[in-house]
């Protein structure tokens, strides 16, 4: 699939897209494309200046879903989306954007709002965050690395997927320094909590129980919030459930994909 997105497609049946999270790339999905694959036509966005797509002149949830919306509009069917992390910001707003184009959603360690507030304690803080653009301008790549390793902490198999991850991130050169900065600052303002109600989709969260970057509880409110949503909280996994338990993240997707 052509577009301002670089898109790997895959496998064939229904159309499912997957979303990655803040600076990476969708060859991070791992060993979860070949088993989707089998069942589904699997389109792997790069992000908007993550791995070969082109930056956006500026990084908003409304010009991601633009992008995405221009891509896939050939296809006749309705997407099933499943946005990781910041992908899930992403999926959320184009489910709202093109209620009649996205048919379902599974919505994996990630969040209505990524930053702590007063009545938002299922985050971390806007000064935890701030860091990393501190970081960013003096070291990205070491920060990048930090990232990745805080969203392994505490998780059982942690170590094993780090190194996986490392491997991984970048097989597709530098990501933009502008996209890094600005899906940071995306991260930090984004708010979703007063639309999710209005996301009619058939949904599916799911949690790692030790993620400490999209809280358990987050996940748990989407859910509930969410007119239509199931939960699931994978024990011992923490912010890449898909990659550190992959056959509990199976197990948790496939009845869900099978109802549709």
């Amino acid at each position: 699939m052509t577009g301002s997105l670089h898109v790997d497609t895959t496998g064939h049946g229904p159309p499912l897209v997957l979303l990655h999270g803040w600076a990476m790339h969708s060859d991070m999905w791992g060993p979860l494309l070949p088993r989707l694959a089998q069942r589904f036509r699997v389109h792997a966005v790069d992000l908007p200046g993550h791995g070969h797509s082109a930056p956006l002149h500026a990084f908003t949830l409304d010009g991601i879903v633009a992008a995405l919306a221009s891509v896939f509009a050939p296809e006749p069917r309705a997407l099933t989306v499943l946005g990781w992390s910041l992908g899930g910001l992403v999926a959320m707003r184009w489910a709202r954007r093109e209620p009649a184009r996205i048919g379902r959603l599974v919505l994996v360690a990630t969040s209505p709002r990524f930053v702590a507030g007063d009545d938002w304690p299922h985050a971390i803080s806007d000064a935890a965050l701030a860091r990393f653009g501190d970081e960013l301008h003096v070291a990205w790549k070491l920060t990048l690395q930090r990232f990745l390793a805080l969203q392994l902490q505490g998780s059982e198999h942690g170590r094993a997927t780090l190194a996986a991850l490392k491997h991984r991130v970048f097989a597709r050169g530098e990501p933009s320094p502008k996209a890094l900065f600005g899906a940071l600052a995306l991260i930090r303002d984004a708010d979703l909590r007063g639309e999710v109600g209005a996301l009619t989709q058939p949904a599916l969260v799911v949690s790692g129980a030790r993620d400490t970057l999209a809280l358990p509880g987050a996940g748990r409110w989407l859910a509930d919030h969410l007119p239509h949503a199931r939960y699931a909280l994978i024990p011992g996994a923490a912010h890449a459930p898909f990659l550190s338990h992959a056959d509990a993240f199976g197990a948790a997707l496939g009845p869900f994909l099978d109802d549709g």
